[in-house]
């Protein structure tokens, strides 16, 4: 399956970006109080689908679900202000508030402001148990499917929203879907193809040796570093977690047998699975053909110095792509290719949403409607995709052309879990403390190994298969040998 397919097929959801902070809170800079109004007024009123807003059983009364709005043509008379929270600090000021005003043009009744947060995932942690953190916001990765309802108003059911907008399963739970995705992204490698082809690399890589051969070439050959792990901002290793499911594997359901399967960090034969996506990372590292101070490593400054070719090559999603390309005078120097593992001859790349939006179900009814107005606008008729040259939410629409030359590989998104199983993956991966996609990256733990030799990545799985075991066995989950 091509790229071009994906939308039209309309594949479920992939494992969400991960863009927080190694221990806990990092913006994604791919990545008034006014209309505040926790805890008062209808936001306590009895909702749609039981229970109050307060206690996080749904939406105020007479919140429309997304799909019942006509932008541009509905609640004109509607009169609120609303703030949006967003990590993307680099153009809260600049992009989102020129989204904002054009709104404001058709809706010139609802106010929209826009507040940025570097520390995201640490600060939504705690603003989200308040209530009284705004309107609109990306809904924190840390927020586990079965408390979704606590603190976001329900935007539609799955069966009617699925067919309409890519990445629904994603803040799906009981059939409700509390979330949409701002945008989706593709698992793959951002690379400096100058650079690659200067150390006189001629195919690109399609297994980590391979890709780790690439990188040590670019080391003996040029000037660049050869991979730039972006460690001390912490969410940019989020990445390497987003690929141990169907990139690495090829199986849309993986991440659903995980919770079921036994010792799933285990090192395959053919170099498939987490295991071979850790390898590379923990290789590269070890083999010094990463930065020389990880810990001093600035994103910002990095996305500059790929555009010119001292970096060569950086592990992030796609969305990456369209802001190394913007940070300096060679933008045609910036390609993507897939991640370099081969699975019984072919390669896959997982596809998958980024933040979700949410909307705060203790806000009053005039808010949560306006926020919800907001959103649809945003989703369908902005600019936001193209600007960003993500995957949009709209299944209808086309895909970035960042994605234009990804044709070699098969995007796949995960199906949903089996009834009964929405939070499974979460629990295990809870309970077990391994902390896949979680703000506090084991990531972190594997390079940390590799840089201070403190642990032999085989150790490393072991101990995560170990800390599986005991999870499941915990959680009186059956285990598949």
């Amino acid at each position: 399956m091509k790229a071009k397919k994906l939308i039209s097929l309309g594949l479920a959801a992939a494992m969400a970006m991960s863009l927080t902070a190694c221990g806990g809170g990092g913006g994604n800079a791919e990545k008034s109080d006014a209309g505040s109004n926790a805890g008062s007024g209808s936001a306590a009123a009895e909702s749609s689908t039981g229970g109050s807003a307060a206690e996080g059983g749904g939406a105020a009364e007479g919140v429309p679900t997304i799909d019942q709005i006509k932008v541009g043509e509905d609640y004109q008379d509607l009169t609120a202000s609303i703030k949006v929270l967003t990590n993307r600090t680099d153009i809260v000021d600049t992009v989102y508030k020129g989204y904002a005003d054009e709104f404001m043009k058709l809706y010139p009744n609802i106010t929209v402001e826009y507040e940025g947060i570097t520390d995201y995932e640490e600060s939504l942690n705690l603003r989200l148990t308040t209530g009284d953190w705004g309107d609109l916001c990306f809904i924190p990765t840390s927020v586990a499917k079965s408390e979704l309802s606590q603190f976001f108003t329900p935007l539609g059911s799955f069966d009617t929203l699925d067919p309409i907008y890519n990445f629904c399963q994603e803040k799906n739970f009981d059939g409700t879907v509390y979330g949409i995705a701002n945008g989706g992204t593709a698992s793959g490698v951002v690379y400096n193809k100058r650079i690659w082809n200067e150390a006189g690399i001629t195919e690109l890589p399609t297994t980590p040796d391979e890709f780790l051969e690439d990188l040590q070439k670019i080391k003996d050959n040029t000037d660049s570093v050869p991979l730039y792990t972006n460690f001390s901002a912490g969410w940019p290793m989020g990445a390497w977690d987003a690929y141990t499911d169907a990139a690495c594997t090829g199986d849309p359901d993986f991440k659903n047998k995980m919770p079921h399967m036994k010792d799933p960090f285990a090192k395959r034969d053919d170099m498939t699975g987490p295991y071979a996506v850790y390898y590379t990372m923990y290789e590269a590292v070890a083999r010094k053909l990463v930065e020389e101070d990880p810990a001093s490593s600035d994103w910002e400054s990095s996305k500059g110095m790929i555009n010119k070719g001292e970096i060569a090559t950086m592990v992030l999603g796609s969305w990456a792509v369209q802001q190394c390309k913007e940070q300096g005078d060679t933008p045609d120097d910036v390609g993507y290719m897939p991640f370099p593992i081969t699975v019984d001859g072919k390669q896959y790349a997982a596809a998958g949403g980024n933040y979700g939006f949410g909307i705060n179900n203790q806000a009053t009814a005039e808010n949560q409607t306006a926020a919800m107005i907001y959103l649809k606008w945003l989703i369908e008729e902005s600019t936001i995709y193209e600007d960003e040259q993500s995957i949009p939410a709209l299944k209808s629409a086309p895909l970035p052309a960042t994605l234009a030359d990804f044709t070699n590989a098969e995007l796949v998104s995960n199906n949903p879990a089996p009834e009964g199983e929405d939070d499974l993956f979460d629990e295990v991966n809870k309970e077990s403390e391994v902390g896949i996609n979680n703000d506090d990256y084991p990531d972190c733990e594997i390079l940390e190994a590799a840089l201070y030799g403190t642990s032999t990545l085989d150790d490393l799985m072991n101990t995560w298969n170990e800390k599986w075991t005991n999870a499941q066995e915990s959680l009186g989950v059956e285990v598949n040998q």
